[in-house]
């Protein structure tokens, strides 16, 4: 994607903000309040699934977030006992696009959670990008 390497000034001030008491990352802050601004009625029909946040996409993929699951409307009956699904949302990439931009990093963060919990519920990226939300 010819993303630019992230400056190690702010991998400093991000481990800094993480280690001191008190001080809240900002990038989970960000990852809170998108999950924070959903209705409640979507808050409360979220099942079974967790939201992690992880340093790179695996194998080198370009990609911001990624849902691992069964997306809701495909759960039948026969469904139970089966490990959560997984939203991962990765710091490294999001961090690199937002280029040091506090306000850009809070959007991008929003809108992969956001584009992420779709998947959740069982919205496709086609759909999305009818939408126009992708």
């Amino acid at each position: 994607m010819g993303m630019a390497p992230s400056t190690d000034s702010g991998i400093v001030a991000e481990m800094d903000a993480r280690s001191k008491p008190g001080l809240k990352d900002p990038f989970e802050e960000a990852i809170d309040d998108a999950l924070s601004s959903l209705p409640a009625d979507l808050r409360a029909a979220m099942s079974n699934v967790e939201i992690v946040v992880e340093d790179e996409p695996p194998d080198g993929r370009p990609l911001l977030g990624l849902y691992r699951g069964v997306p809701l409307p495909r759960r039948s009956s026969t469904y139970s006992g089966v490990l959560p699904d997984k939203i991962s949302i990765f710091r490294g990439p999001i961090t690199r696009l937002a280029a040091g931009d506090a306000d850009r990093l809070r959007r991008e963060v929003r809108h992969v959670v956001l584009h992420e919990i779709a998947h959740h519920f069982g919205i496709s990226d086609e759909r999305l990008i009818e939408l126009d939300r992708y």
